[in-house]
């Protein structure tokens, strides 16, 4: 009987730290995939000269495109156009959180 209440407490311990740990994996590669968007976003403003982009122009398996893929964590969803000097946005992470990069 002893063992079972044990273990019931350190269940009760250990589940809300595992979402939180899993709550900050997510963000993190959230932030990644942003920034990953915001520098092939420069580097086409530079090669380019156009100061807006589609996030389909830069992410794809084309030898023209800058980020072969974007996986999503947490079924967030990202900023469809891209303006240089403007924040980028993962909305919807896990259904809760809005993460936004700022270069």
């Amino acid at each position: 009987m002893i063992v079972v209440v044990i273990i019931g407490l350190l269940a009760a311990i250990a589940t809300p730290t595992f979402v939180k740990i899993r709550a900050t994996s997510q963000d993190k590669t959230v932030t990644s995939n942003l920034r990953q968007l915001l520098f092939a976003a420069d580097q086409y403003y530079l090669e380019s000269g156009n100061t807006t982009v589609e996030s389909a122009v830069l992410v794809g398996t084309n030898s023209t495109q800058y980020v072969k893929v974007i996986e999503t964590v947490a079924n967030e969803s990202y900023t469809t156009t891209l303006t240089q000097a403007s924040p980028i946005t993962a909305s919807n992470v896990a259904g809760q959180r809005t993460i936004t990069y700022v270069n």
